[in-house]
């Protein structure tokens, strides 16, 4: 993989539609609650501990912004060895990182970890969507 050819621009504009992206999916209005009751939250609010802004932004920005530098260093290593990588090219390739690793390397440390499938689903499935909105955008950017 290269730093060389990088647009830091489709990585920013891949970074920002993915956290869009990741607060609609987790809004009060989608998957929010829903979300919330599979992971057997009554209330279906945060506790006292689990409510830190800065740590749950600040570790949701860091994640958003490590895994969309990721895919862009794989898309445009990729690019580089074919001229006619496009858009649906890096989208495919998004989508893949996103299943292929984002969701399932975390399938067993989730249902070890006594959470329910519902909640896995929820929670990777914005993981691989927002991979493959990234990998779209990033690609049309080089």
């Amino acid at each position: 993989m290269t730093f060389t050819g990088l647009n830091l621009l489709g990585v920013l504009v891949a970074f920002i539609v993915s956290f869009i992206s990741g607060a609609i999916w987790f809004g009060p209005k989608t998957f929010y609650p829903v979300w919330m009751k599979a992971k057997e939250n009554t209330s279906g609010q945060l506790t006292s501990t689990q409510n830190k802004p800065v740590v749950l932004f600040g570790g949701t920005i860091l994640g958003v912004v490590i895994q969309t530098f990721t895919v862009a260093l794989v898309l445009t290593s990729l690019s580089r060895n074919n001229a006619d990588f496009g858009v649906s090219d890096g989208a495919l390739v998004g989508f893949a990182l996103g299943v292929g690793i984002a969701m399932f390397a975390s399938l067993s440390h989730r249902l070890f970890g006594g959470e329910n499938f519902k909640v896995w689903i929820i929670e990777t499935a914005n993981d691989a969507i927002n991979l493959t909105i990234a990998g779209a955008i990033i690609a049309y950017f080089n």
